[in-house]
């Protein structure tokens, strides 16, 4: 009897031990936040401005417009129609991964004012309109892709 007394003993000790131990490693409690004051904000935020320097291109085609879907949003050019005046130049970029084109007229029937070619991944075109007038453009590899550029 006196045996299963000590066994017990230790066991009991044992596991007192063990439990001490586990509660030594739990992860202390977040410290409550400090009590809000008159001052909320002790240091002033970043100030965000707008850049007014001019994009490296006026229209771009941008990442995954090679896919069916940016016709919904319109956002297979961005912008899809721009404003300009006579004389001035407008530069596509491809900023997509797919190769793209900028073609005067819509698809089945371009016209011959301007045709870029495939234009590879972050490769720009350019053209100036001399005339007035509206002047639809498509890609010719993706039907769904088309944009106007109105000349005042």
């Amino acid at each position: 009897m006196r045996k299963w007394k000590a066994i017990l003993g230790i066991s009991s000790g044992i596991i007192l031990l063990i439990i001490a131990i586990s509660f030594q490693f739990d992860t202390p409690e977040p410290e409550p936040a400090p009590e809000s004051t008159t001052d909320l904000k002790t240091t002033p935020e970043p100030k965000q401005e707008k850049l007014t320097v001019k994009a490296e291109a006026d229209v771009i085609m941008p990442t995954k417009v090679s896919r069916p879907g940016c016709e919904e949003t319109d956002s297979c050019y961005v912008p899809s129609e721009i404003s300009i005046k006579k004389g001035d130049e407008i530069v596509w970029l491809n900023a997509d991964v797919a190769f793209h084109s900028v073609t005067s007229g819509v698809y089945g029937e371009p016209t011959d004012l301007f045709d870029s070619g495939h234009l590879d991944p972050n490769e720009k075109f350019s053209f100036t309109f001399n005339e007035s007038g509206v002047f639809d453009y498509f890609c010719t590899l993706h039907p769904w892709m088309d944009g106007q550029v109105i000349v005042e």
